[in-house]
């Protein structure tokens, strides 16, 4: 790959850039923005390198927020408030798999050094549209390869979590994985285990979000091991159940989760996913999962029984059948229409009943059911005349 000439840069990032410079550091263009834009897909979100440490950093700029400091990280807000990542170059001086101590007082080289991989370790420096890549991360581009920096098996042992990454990037870009750095991830996934579940958590849904090929980024985990050490309910490949689609319109990561294992509720907690999160992939799985048939009466009895899973219900539909639920305009009319769903779309109250006369308790829990069962059939009855009316008729 030849670099262009020049990229475009964002004016924000081009001042945070100069500051940095006229007060006599370095600073250049680095990560996944500048890797993007390279493959044809422009970012706005660059990040800076820069020789300043974060000291230097925060006393440069009027507005910084600590995101990561400890890593040498800072976060600069430009005038519209917007937050750019400053990070001083740095090299690792210990690791334990899972994060780093880091040393400052670096070239920028040696900062490129301590990066994953080589399609991450290319430089711009914005102000003087230089290029620097000393791994060849250019040329592993333009052969679609994904390769670490250096000695693989180190990379890895430094942060497993590159493991993951690697299975990210190649699923995403559809890239191969070299084959030493393949090797090096085989042999290393055992310490995956090492790993907090948030952050493979995290590296999970960013794969299930990001990747071109779903059914590519499930055989890398469970070809490279990551699947046994992490989520055996990956369900197996040639599972019907299993079909990962490819290029679905929405990505989202729970209910992929729920179509791709065989429990996902084991999965999320595993991984410590928000209880919201879990309570979705529960509502998804108890179902149940379409309507009995695709009537208007069918489906207001389904959105009922269902509630606020419907629309996971659905996208979980579309996926496992490659095409659009064929109830959904039916549903789309029922929401628009605004008919009678839950207890709280009733026109009458437990409170109504209890005046009545309907004893409070269980009954009257019974009472607002079969009432709310008349009038998801028949949405003409939701009246408080009528439902009072019916409330008093033996059952």
């Amino acid at each position: 790959m030849n670099f262009p000439a020049r990229i475009p840069i964002p004016e924000e990032v081009l001042e945070i850039a100069r500051r940095l410079e006229e007060a006599g550091h370095s600073a250049w263009c680095v990560g996944g923005a500048l890797r993007d834009t390279l493959l044809g897909d422009p970012q706005s979100d660059f990040d800076l390198a820069t020789s300043a440490t974060p000291d230097q950093v925060q006393g440069l700029f009027p507005r910084t927020i600590a995101v990561g400091i400890k890593y040498g990280t800072v976060g600069v807000l430009d005038r519209r408030g917007a937050l750019h990542e400053v990070t001083t170059f740095r090299r690792d001086v210990a690791t334990d798999g899972r994060h780093a101590e880091v040393a400052y007082g670096v070239s920028l080289d040696e900062d490129l050094a301590r990066r994953d991989f080589t399609i991450n370790a290319i430089a711009y420096h914005p102000l003087r549209s230089e290029w620097r890549d000393p791994f060849e991360g250019a040329e592993d581009l333009t052969r679609r390869r994904i390769r670490a920096v250096g000695d693989a098996a180190s990379r890895f042992r430094e942060d497993y979590l590159r493991i993951l990454r690697a299975l990210r990037f190649a699923a995403r870009f559809e890239f191969a994985i070299d084959p030493v750095t393949w090797t090096a991830a085989c042999e290393a996934v055992d310490g995956l285990q090492a790993l907090s579940a948030e952050r493979v958590r995290d590296e999970w849904f960013k794969g299930l979000r990001s990747a071109r090929s779903l059914r590519r980024l499930v055989s890398l985990w469970q070809e490279a091991g990551a699947s046994r050490v992490w989520i055996p309910e990956l369900r197996p490949l040639d599972s019907p159940a299993s079909a990962a689609p490819d290029g679905p319109a929405q990505r989202e990561p729970v209910v992929l989760t729920v179509l791709l294992c065989t429990d996902a509720v084991a999965v999320l907690q595993r991984l410590r996913a928000s209880n919201a999160e879990v309570a979705r992939a529960e509502a998804m799985i108890s179902g149940p999962a379409e309507p009995d048939a695709t009537t208007e009466v069918a489906v207001r009895r389904w959105l009922a029984a269902v509630g606020p899973a419907a629309a996971d219900l659905e996208l979980l539909w579309q996926l496992r059948h490659g095409r659009d639920c064929p109830w959904a305009k039916l549903a789309e009319q029922v929401k628009e229409r605004g008919d009678p769903l839950s207890r709280g779309d009733l026109a009458i109250t437990g409170l109504d009943l209890i005046e009545a006369g309907v004893p409070p308790g269980p009954a009257l829990g019974r009472v607002l059911e079969r009432l709310l069962a008349l009038v998801v059939d028949d949405p003409s009855l939701n009246t408080r005349d009528a439902l009072l009316a019916r409330a008093k008729e033996p059952v």
